[in-house]
């Protein structure tokens, strides 16, 4: 197999793309790692499917090209597995012996792509950047998502360690924010204290009341 020229793109070998290769054929395992390799690639190869699972996979773009025949575990029940796990990796299924059936079960369990063997480097290549591509676009979609959540357990964990007073507190400015007053910008303070609320206007607060009792929350009306 030809060697190419490696891409010049800095990537960090934190976010650098894996594609994790699985087939009990030594020699068609060492061709595909080369073949990917030479198109600068980073690639991790298993001779079964037991050896992938018991491999944390990192979280970067990455796809796996899995032989159907596997002793053991075969590629059908790595898929299985993996989507019970939860694991989204896209996969590109490779077997000698493939018919219509088997392709179209392992497309409707997730499978991106189903080549029968002998398989030209082109299309190898072409399945495999493809896949690629796709995670990375995949997991930049999630990325947003996965950001708030976080942000939104770090907020939970620090209320969770507020005193009753600072979450009364919290929730006060709050209602005075909607209200149009914001008590750190003007300067009034409360202390986390109830019936102390500083020099902010009372009219705001009185409005405040009235709101939060027509929501139900009679307890911080009466409060207020």
């Amino acid at each position: 197999m030809k060697e190419g020229v490696r891409p010049t793109s800095p990537v960090s070998a934190a976010e650098e793309p894996i594609v994790f290769v699985i087939d009990d054929d030594p020699l068609m395992l060492g061709g595909l790692s080369s073949l990917f390799r030479s198109i600068g690639l980073r690639v991790e190869a298993f001779a079964s499917a037991t050896e992938l699972l018991q491999r944390p996979l990192p979280a970067v773009p990455s796809c796996l090209v899995l032989d159907i025949r596997l002793p053991r575990l075969s590629g059908f029940d790595l898929q299985a597995e993996l989507n019970r796990l939860g694991i989204k990796i896209p996969i590109i299924f490779i077997t000698g012996h493939g018919d219509v059936p088997m392709s179209v079960k392992a497309m409707k369990a997730g499978a991106i792509d189903f080549l029968i063997k002998p398989v030209r480097e082109q299309e190898m290549l072409d399945a495999v950047t493809g896949a690629l591509e796709r995670d990375r676009k995949r997991r930049a979609d999630r990325r947003p998502y996965e950001q708030a959540g976080r942000r939104q357990d770090r907020h939970k964990r620090k209320d969770s360690k507020d005193s009753p007073r600072q979450r009364y507190a919290k929730n006060a400015h709050q209602i005075a924010g909607r209200f149009g007053h914001d008590c750190r910008k003007s300067g009034d303070s409360w202390k986390g204290e109830p019936g102390k609320l500083g020099s902010v206007d009372k009219l705001i607060w009185r409005r405040a009341a009235r709101r939060m009792a027509f929501l139900g929350n009679s307890r911080l009306a009466r409060a207020i």
